[in-house]
């Protein structure tokens, strides 16, 4: 199962949020950083092309790695904020 499905599975609360984060990054078009912070203000552009999305109010937290060529959005972590703050955003990848 994909990580944003089985996340919202196991944290119903943040289904809808997931989903509707999941469609605008579906529209984006994105060819560079500011194009990310213009959608979505929030956001934290890293090093290495990673983008720490805030989801549900700052409740859970996407990092994300964003292929501006090609439109990819590669999931690197979701989780809480508690547990983001475990992590190193820079260099972390999904089990």
């Amino acid at each position: 199962m994909p990580p944003l499905l089985a996340f919202g599975a196991k944290h119903p609360a943040a289904k809808q949020a997931l989903s509707a984060w999941c469609d605008e990054v579906r529209r984006a078009n994105w060819r560079q950083p500011t194009d990310i912070t213009a959608q979505f203000a929030a956001a934290s552009i890293l090093k290495n092309r990673r983008v720490v999305f805030n989801v549900k109010g700052n409740q859970y937290r996407i990092v994300a790695a964003v292929a501006y060529r090609t439109g990819f959005v590669y999931v690197k972590f979701i989780g809480s904020h508690t547990q983001y703050d475990a992590i190193d955003a820079e260099t972390i990848e999904m089990a």
